[in-house]
């Protein structure tokens, strides 16, 4: 067994973060928006693919799963030999990839667990199997730091469709009672000018961030984006909650600087390198 630091014998390193999640060939959301956020916010990014996909803006067209024991490979690899600060959690499509994940996260003992439980693709296309919820849920929600649903998402594990903002504290409350510490619950999805997300957790914090919504048509990777964001945060040594304000500012800044570009033919991707920050170098 190994630990997030027992194989950082060499000074100085690199903020290294884990991404364990799906590919997209379109490179706007996924391993690839993650990476992308990684190095935008002066990281070292490494990932553990979960699925291959075929997808562009349009939508998805074909989903190919990694056996668990290669994903298991992956995961061995990188926190036996490098090293893992933090740890952002994408696609897992089936009950087997969830306890692999959930055994090795326990097994090296992974810092700064951020969950996205990635269910349906901005396109609408659902990406994961029914049965996989609930082992989700069992599994991951306890070990994570913070789940991050959007409200389809949230929608899909409360059984129930949260409709306005004033449903997004009950909602809250409801997913944290599922086991996890923390909830960062994106509402984006509600109708009107303002867009308003809630982090809650189980100490009692009740934080609502909003801001203007930026008038796109691309938001692909948009949730990927900010889950990423929030586990660079996190790896470079903020609290929870300003890890979120500042992984929100993050995603904004590449939400505006991307909102008019033309990539492909649907939903297009964010800019994710519109203000890259210097890798960071740590002397501890």
């Amino acid at each position: 067994m190994t630990t997030p630091t027992s194989s950082a014998t060499l000074r100085p390193r690199y903020v290294r973060v884990l991404s364990i999640a799906g590919s997209d060939s379109g490179g706007g959301a996924g391993i690839q928006a993650d990476l992308k956020t990684f190095s935008a916010l002066g990281c070292y990014g490494m990932t553990a693919i979960t699925a291959i996909t075929a997808q562009n803006t349009l939508g998805v067209t074909g989903i190919h799963g990694v056996p668990p024991d290669m994903l298991r490979a992956q995961i061995d690899a990188v926190a036996q030999d490098i090293g893992v600060d933090a740890v952002k959690i994408g696609m897992l499509a089936s009950p087997e990839v969830v306890r692999v994940v959930a055994q090795a996260i326990r097994t090296h003992r992974l810092p700064h667990v951020v969950l996205d439980p990635v269910m349906v693709a901005t396109s609408g296309d659902r990406l994961i199997a029914s049965e996989t919820v609930q082992v989700l849920v069992d599994e991951l929600f306890p070990l994570a730091e913070v789940v991050t649903p959007n409200l389809d998402e949230a929608a899909l594990l409360l059984g129930r469709e949260i409709e306005g903002i004033d449903a997004l504290d009950d909602a809250a409350r409801d997913l944290l009672a599922l086991g996890a510490p923390a909830v960062l619950l994106k509402g984006g999805h509600l109708k009107g000018e303002r867009v308003v997300d809630l982090l809650a957790t189980r100490a009692g914090l009740r934080q609502r961030l909003e801001s203007a919504r930026i008038a796109t048509h691309n938001g692909h990777g948009t949730g990927c984006t900010l889950s990423s964001a929030i586990a660079a945060h996190l790896a470079l040594g903020s609290p929870l909650p300003q890890a979120v304000e500042c992984a929100r500012a993050y995603i904004l800044g590449a939400i505006a600087a991307g909102a008019h570009v033309r990539t492909g033919q649907g939903h297009g991707p964010l800019n994710h390198s519109y203000a890259p920050v210097v890798q960071r170098v740590l002397h501890d």
